[in-house]
């Protein structure tokens, strides 16, 4: 009896041996590199993430960071489970496919076909269009989002609320990304296939592929491991409340890092379709002028530093989400979060690059460039897209800054070429003539433009003042910029807080009593004031001026 114990223990300690070796190798170098990555990211204190990075189908890095639960002081865990926003319309577009390979559809149909009353302004609408945001359909996320944005509504009674809008272009003329083309698709989903378009996902793909913790959205279920949603305004807040009836097919799933591997291990292996139909989700489609439009059916088809790659992100009330997959390398990144205020997009790309063995520069010495030498490059730059960039030199760190936009730090890969802090953006210059040229090179995108620079001085940075708070308080109120849309403006901490309907909220600072800058986007306020009291303020972008009348 002594003999067999001690046989299984030694037989034991085998199947774990064998088990550690057989694990895919990964350098611990590269898991300390993403550990940094992420620590710096996502604090212990603060909103939190859950990461999975997998190579050759198998998982080689799976982490959480920061907190699930912050109220709670509850650590995030791998397992969690996140709204992740726009990754959903992968799923709408491979039911899409599904639903074709049945041939009960063609990716060629007219929306009307399935929607006969839909007013198409006498234009040729097709699924192909709502997939790939060329439909020209105006988004209801551009509209009043904040008056429907807790209300229950049925797919019809969401379409119905977009249907009559102006159309931003003609069929197949522009890419203009689209919520509303996704929305049309999960009801044409409902109507081909006599489900709703809840359950077509859960059982025809969730269930199919085992993904266990995933599912439709729901705020008034229980869900176990479900990560508490956050946004920041002057600290973390709990997130704005949205029916989840709302995103729908652009953006109700739930998942886990896990299942979206166990989605993508689904779809390399083709279980819900076939390699060429899911061929058609992942082509970079053109428009009608031969543009590219970097967009298949629910993917991006940017590059990671070079190498060919599918993503997409998602952003909702509470959390944001990023997954990308290198085909060549046959390697999975996904990254999940549960606040609006700390965008994965970024470190996904880092690791995913850092995965295949090219990461993206990330030395910042400044090394070998005198002061003198940096000042070439300083000034305002004039490029082909009409996009005004200016550059600025303060104590020997250049500067770029988009016209009305965030400086961001640049840092030098040579004498006559640079890279952006924290982002995939490049400067090459050529200052071998008397005049300064520039091609600046977006490398999430690989898209090029090129600059000259100009004789335009260097703007004069906007000052912020202090003003007392009983002044602020008299700006407090609704503007109406127009029937349906506001500007709401809030005092916060003794801060002016600007938000249009459906758009991000913004801090305006002040540069006179009266007058208010954004720092994150060229425009301004300017308050009308009778008798102590703000009746009507004048938004200042893109060349005009467009009064608002005080609501309430």
């Amino acid at each position: 009896m002594k003999l067999a114990k001690h046989t299984f223990k030694i037989n034991s300690f085998l199947l774990v041996l064998i088990f550690i070796v057989s694990r895919p190798s990964f350098s611990q170098n590269l898991e300390e590199k993403f550990d940094k990555l992420l620590i710096e990211r996502y604090k212990p204190n603060g909103s939190g993430a859950s990461i999975l990075v997998a190579k050759k189908g198998k998982v080689i890095y799976h982490k959480a960071f920061g907190l699930s639960n912050i109220e709670l002081n509850v650590p995030m865990k791998t397992d969690n489970v996140f709204e992740i926003g726009s990754i959903t319309k992968q799923f709408t577009a491979v039911a899409i496919l599904m639903l074709v390979e049945q041939g009960k559809l063609n990716v060629k149909d007219e929306i009307t076909k399935f929607i006969p009353d839909y007013p198409t302004h006498g234009k040729k609408i097709t699924l192909h269009h709502l997939l790939n945001h060329t439909s020209g359909i105006k988004s209801y996320t551009e509209m009043n989002l904040s008056e429907i944005k807790s209300k229950d509504m049925t797919p019809t009674e969401l379409i119905n609320y977009f249907k009559n809008e102006p159309m931003d272009f003609d069929p197949g003329q522009q890419w203009k990304y689209n919520n509303s083309g996704y929305i049309i698709l999960g009801h044409i989903i409902e109507k081909v296939s006599s489900q709703t378009y809840e359950d077509f996902i859960e059982q025809h793909i969730f269930k199919k592929l085992k993904m266990d913790n995933s599912r439709y959205g729901h705020k008034n279920e229980i869900i176990m491991n479900r990560a508490a949603g956050y946004q920041t305004r002057e600290g973390y807040i709990n997130s704005d409340r949205i029916s989840m009836t709302l995103p729908y097919a652009a953006g109700s799933l739930m998942s886990t890092t896990e299942d979206l591997f166990k989605w993508q291990t689904a779809l390399n292996q083709n279980v819900l379709i076939k390699k060429e139909t899911l061929q058609k989700a992942h082509t970079n489609y053109p428009i009608a002028n031969g543009e590219y439009t970097n967009y298949g059916y629910g993917w991006l088809t940017y590059d990671v530093n070079g190498v060919p790659a599918i993503q997409h992100g998602g952003g909702i009330f509470g959390y944001t989400s990023y997954a990308i997959y290198i085909p060549e390398e046959d390697v999975y990144v996904a990254t999940l979060t549960n606040c609006n205020c700390n965008s994965p997009g970024n470190p996904t790309k880092k690791i995913a690059a850092m995965a295949i063995g090219k990461p993206y520069k990330t030395s910042k010495k400044n090394t070998n460039i005198s002061p003198k030498e940096l000042e070439k490059f300083v000034g305002v730059y004039e490029f082909e897209d009409k996009v005004i960039r200016i550059i600025t030199l303060k104590d020997n760190q250049l500067y770029s800054k988009r016209q009305g936009s965030t400086a961001f730090k640049i840092f030098p890969k040579n004498k006559t070429s640079f890279f952006f802090e924290d982002n995939f953006s490049e400067y090459e210059f050529d200052i071998s003539n008397d005049s300064v040229k520039v091609i600046f090179t977006d490398r999430d995108s690989n898209r090029i433009s090129k600059g000259i620079k100009t004789n335009k001085p260097i703007p004069v940075e906007k000052v912020e003042i202090k003003i007392k708070e009983e002044i602020l308080k008299q700006y407090v109120g609704i503007y109406e910029i127009k029937p349906g849309f506001d500007l709401n403006i809030t005092l916060k901490n003794g801060k002016l807080i600007s938000q249009a309907t459906g758009q991000e909220v913004f801090e305006i600072h002040p540069e006179t009593e009266t007058k208010f800058f954004v720092k994150e986007f060229p425009a301004a306020l300017e308050f009308i004031k009778e008798n102590g009291k703000a009746t009507s303020v004048i938004l200042h972008q893109g060349g005009q001026k467009i009064p608002a009348k005080r609501k309430k």
